[in-house]
C-alpha cells in the first residue's frame, strides 16, 4: 500500500508539515501491521519529533542515503510504502 498525503503550511516546522501529514495518515488508515516509512533526508522527517511519532507505532523508519535521489523510487517499487 502507497499512501501520499501532503500538508500545507506557511512554516517548515515539523509540528506544521509531516507531522500533521503522519496523523491525517494514521487517522484514515490506522497502523495495524508493521509498516516501513520511506522518505528523503528531510530536516522534517529526521527531527526528533517527527521521530517520537513513529515510535509509538509498529512503524520502521528508512530514509535514502544522502544525495541519492534514485534511491527513494526504488524503494517504493520494492516494498509497499508509506511515503
Amino acid at each position: 500500500m502507497r499512501l501520499d498525503l501532503r500538508s500545507i503550511s506557511d512554516t517548515m516546522k515539523a509540528s506544521d508539515t509531516t507531522i500533521a501529514a503522519w496523523k491525517m495518515a494514521i487517522k484514515n488508515r490506522p497502523v495495524l501491521q508493521h509498516l516501513l516509512f520511506h522518505s528523503d533526508r528531510g530536516v522534517q522527517y529526521a527531527c526528533t519529533e517527527f521521530k517520537n511519532q513513529l515510535k509509538e507505532l509498529p512503524v520502521l523508519q528508512s530514509m535514502s542515503r544522502k544525495g541519492n535521489r534514485s534511491q527513494s523510487g526504488l524503494g517504493l517499487r520494492s516494498v509497499g510504502i508509506m511515503q
